[in-house]
């Protein structure tokens, strides 16, 4: 794979984002108008800075220092992205309007135990853990790599905990 077409994929993954952007703004406006409250927002800016780097450090680190593609590594880690961006669908159809970039909670409706969520309790993050170590490593990007998942260990950390605290509140 060429770094042309590993900045295509890169570029295809930014897309796919903004979808995510956009279906979570029009499910904040519903959750919102239905007496949703957001809770744990002081994390969100550096999650949004974080996920950006992630994507502009893949490719700054590619180019830069001229990583190669290696197929032993390179081929399983582009399955792996595809895996977890349909693990991140299905927990996004799965959630359908409760799904959200940010933490928010309808009350009086009830939790989601179907789908991937019927497995365990936050698979979206098991997707975007995947997805984090994987997109760089399909074309060497180790450093990007390391990073983000050093980076995104801590913010998932205060992410799950919010998270959990929001649902034992609503669900109490």
């Amino acid at each position: 794979m060429s770094q042309v077409w590993y900045s295509v994929l890169v570029g295809l993954v930014a897309v796919e984002r903004l979808v995510e952007l956009v279906v979570a703004r029009r499910n904040l406006a519903w959750s919102l108008a239905r007496g949703g409250r957001e809770t744990g927002f002081g994390h969100y800016p550096f999650m949004v800075v974080l996920h950006t780097g992630l994507l502009a450090g893949c490719l700054v680190e590619v180019w830069a220092a001229d990583r190669p593609f290696t197929p032993v590594l390179g081929w399983p880690a582009l399955a792996l992205v595809v895996a977890s961006q349909a693990l991140r669908w299905w927990c996004i159809r799965t959630l359908g309007r409760q799904w959200n970039t940010r933490v928010v909670v309808v009350p009086g409706l009830p939790r989601v135990t179907g789908g991937p969520y019927r497995v365990f309790p936050h698979p979206n993050y098991v997707a975007v853990v995947v997805e984090g170590f994987a997109l760089p490593l399909v074309h060497g990007a180790w450093l990007t790599a390391v990073a983000f998942t050093l980076l995104n260990a801590g913010l998932l950390a205060v992410r799950i905990r919010a998270e959990d605290e929001a649902l034992r509140s609503a669900h109490a």
